[in-house]
């Protein structure tokens, strides 16, 4: 999970800090010396740790915030603050040419994602309205071609490409011809990359930005990379000038230090930031929202942006009353568990919600496939079963079992389980999430852990 072991030390400090009810300056000073040891083993760049540890320091060791009712409080404030200014006060947003189509040019090394990024951007733009165009202009690595073509199918693009003999600065022309005739408003240039950042990957890059013109040039960096990501945006906005970054793979980087350190570095914004390998996973980057996740206060705005675009307004209506009314059946915790299937990772998820005991939750393991034999199971119901699941009794549920596959103790476990979801979104409606406890037991997270899909 991204930020991971930031997330825990920074809380850990903070923590200690809100314990005491007056601070003094060598507390301040102890606890940034622990925030600047954190960072640099996220891998946050030194010059970047040693002017945001300095930025703090001297704004809270000053007379109103140590003399203030809760100095510890002002401190997560000033570490928030700076850490939003950090990477970049507000988000950055794509922009459009006045006259389409857009062009927008993909850059970067091998391997940090660029051809997936790309998909996955003309998918967003897609839902969005607009007409995107794919084009492939790495002819150099094998099998590149047709990889991107597997990703614009995935998401229904469209790829303009002319095989692998051709010149790609020629390619990237001849693409915006072809898009102006068939009506597309956005062109993607998914352009080469190498292992390493030479003389001759930049003048063709060159080349081709000076063809097309694009409006924006997006490098893609892995964030599992570290410094390096950095060092090669550094490097890439001296030789071409970059618009915005792209970091992927942030979900599986536990230090994150490369979309902390970036803007710092390059002055360049981090536009979207990659969670996952499903097209909702290319996020959004919101500095406010990432500075809060990290810190543990939740994120709790983009819970509710995922939550709009899986569920659907009436369902989320009927829903909202059965709450309220704590009258949910089979057929809702069914739709439920789909719905946030689409959302993303579970774990993820809970990692958005404001007070969640980050320690805790990295060690609860979700089962994935938990979730599916629950499908399994009620799908293999009748509608009356599953809207009135008293009248399950042993003939009805051995003839549910054979139908999913799985054992009369599985259907009884999942009814169990349903008993205690009900219970469970009772104590939601009333407003009930609780504290988390000493084991991390009470509260949402221990509510949560007894989910089906959690062990």
């Amino acid at each position: 999970m991204a930020f991971e072991n930031l997330g825990e030390k920074l809380q850990s400090v903070f923590k200690k800090l809100r314990g005491k009810g007056k601070l003094s300056e060598g507390d301040v000073k102890e606890a940034m010396r622990e925030v600047r040891l954190a960072l640099l083993e996220a891998d946050v760049n030194f010059r970047v740790v040693k002017d945001f540890v300095a930025s703090v320091t001297e704004k809270a060791v000053g007379h109103e915030i140590l003399e203030s009712l809760h100095p510890g409080q002002q401190v997560v404030k000033l570490v928030h603050d700076e850490m939003i200014s950090l990477m970049g006060s507000t988000q950055s947003q794509l922009t459009f040419s006045s006259k389409p189509p857009t062009v927008y040019m993909m850059v970067g090394l091998q391997g940090a994602g660029k051809t997936t990024s790309s998909g996955k951007l003309a998918g967003l733009m897609r839902k969005q309205g607009k007409r995107p165009l794919l084009v492939a202009c790495d002819i150099y690595r094998p099998a590149a071609i047709k990889q991107l073509q597997v990703v614009g199918s995935t998401y229904n693009i469209p790829v303009f490409e002319m095989g692998d003999k051709e010149n790609p600065v020629s390619i990237a022309e001849k693409s915006l011809e072809f898009a102006k005739a068939n009506g597309h408003d956005i062109i993607l240039i998914d352009t080469a990359g190498r292992l390493h950042i030479d003389e001759a990957l930049m003048d063709e890059l060159g080349q081709i930005r000076a063809k097309v013109r694009p409006q924006e040039i997006l490098l893609v960096v892995d964030a599992m990379t570290g410094q390096d990501a950095v060092n090669v945006a550094k490097t890439f906005d001296e030789k071409l000038g970059l618009d915005g970054i792209i970091v992927t793979k942030l979900d599986s980087d536990t230090r994150g230090g490369a979309v902390l350190s970036v803007k710092k570095v390059t002055g360049k914004p981090v536009k979207y930031v990659g969670m996952g390998e499903k097209l909702e996973d290319l996020e959004p980057f919101h500095p406010d929202r990432m500075a809060s996740r990290i810190l543990g206060m939740g994120d709790v705005l983009s819970l509710i942006d995922k939550a709009q675009q899986a569920f659907d307004d009436k369902q989320a209506a009927d829903l909202e009353k059965k709450l309220r009314e704590n009258s949910l059946d089979l057929e809702d915790f069914l739709l439920q568990m789909q719905q946030i299937k689409k959302m993303g990772n579970i774990k993820d998820l809970l990692g958005m919600m404001p007070g969640i005991n980050q320690s805790a939750l990295a060690d609860a393991e979700v089962d994935e496939k938990a979730m599916a034999h629950m499908e399994a199971i009620i799908q293999s119901m009748t509608r009356k079963e599953r809207q009135n699941p008293e009248i399950l009794n042993g003939s009805r549920k051995r003839r549910i079992a054979a139908g999913s596959g799985r054992t009369v103790q599985d259907v009884n476990r999942l009814l169990k389980q349903f008993e205690q979801m009900q219970k469970m979104m009772k104590g939601f409606s009333s407003g009930m999430f609780g504290k988390g406890g000493k084991k991390g037991k009470k509260g949402l997270l221990g509510k949560m852990g007894n989910l089906p899909f959690f062990s």
